[in-house]
């Protein structure tokens, strides 16, 4: 059985920083949250996005409820690195090191000094870190030459662009470790009581997280719908082939008062984003959840 993706959760939101567990979410789970990383070299952009995976409320209250994953104080999640650890960190950063020179020299024929370390001065290194007893702090900064920006014999700045290959799977988590007693929740009862989450806390957010439930089991969905005045997006698959069908709206419960204005707004807006607007409550006392589909209709 596979061990449940920890979501750390900082100021009360679910963040996901593993790309496996990102990938997991969205294929066994249907569970697609929101990117919210900038990229190297795209900080200013804001269409493709890479790590944090930010989660709805709704969609972290189903996960653990359905035992897929676990509540992790950010706070308390963090831990100091070990020797081995950092020592793979150093190798990792020289592996990058040397793939920085060989792209160098393929692409000018010649190699760039005072930029990359040679494989002789890395051997060095190595040699000079592993015989000391414990790594510190200054044996990370130590790196940073490695990352220098490539200076020519003149001294001048050469701007170069060169393509990396860094592993994305989960080595991230070697420093977090979410399975460290005192930090991590199995249940929303838990969280809440530790004080690291609210959420449900009143009648609309329990009625929310239950359509969430429900239309989530029924095989659809879900993602944020307040772009299209609703609070969920609902569609009949992966939104990367598809586009949402209904845009659905949470009552309070089955006698919640709904004005004429509110029902023309709805209806409008829907049928002018090619959508159905979908009106949901939720009946605690039958448990069972109720829809009322509103599409704008021509006249005469």
């Amino acid at each position: 059985m596979r061990a449940p993706i920890p979501l750390i959760v900082a100021q009360r939101t679910a963040y996901v920083w593993n790309v496996d567990d990102i990938a997991t979410l969205r294929t066994d789970h249907q569970i697609c949250g929101v990117l919210s990383g900038t990229l190297p070299h795209l900080s200013q952009q804001n269409v493709f996005l890479g790590v944090p995976l930010i989660l709805m409320p709704e969609e972290a209250v189903y996960l653990v409820e359905k035992q897929v994953a676990v509540f992790v104080n950010d706070c308390q999640g963090h831990f100091t690195p070990s020797d081995a650890q950092l020592q793979n960190w150093v190798s990792e950063q020289d592996a990058l090191s040397h793939q920085l020179l060989i792209s160098h020299i393929k692409e000018t024929g010649r190699s760039a000094p005072g930029y990359v370390m040679s494989e002789a001065a890395l051997k060095k290194r190595r040699e000079r870190e592993e015989s000391k007893a414990k790594l510190t702090d200054d044996a990370v900064l130590d790196t940073s030459p490695a990352l220098t920006p490539i200076q020519s014999a003149q001294g001048t700045h050469q701007s170069s662009t060169f393509t990396l290959t860094i592993p994305a799977s989960s080595t991230a988590f070697d420093w977090y470790l979410p399975n460290s007693e005192g930090c991590v929740y199995s249940s929303v009862e838990s969280a809440k009581q530790a004080g690291i989450w609210d959420f449900p806390s009143s009648p609309h957010e329990r009625s929310r997280c239950a359509i969430f439930r429900d239309l989530r089991e029924k095989g659809y969905f879900i993602g944020g719908g307040i772009k299209f005045g609703g609070e969920y997006l609902v569609y009949p698959g992966d939104p990367l082939r598809y586009h949402s069908h209904f845009v659905a709206t949470v009552q309070d419960s089955f006698d919640s008062n709904l004005r004429p204005m509110e029902v023309v707004a709805h209806g409008r807006l829907g049928t002018a984003t090619k959508k159905t607007h979908l009106l949901c409550a939720w009946d605690d006392v039958e448990n069972k959840a109720s829809y009322l589909s509103i599409e704008w209709a021509g006249f005469g």
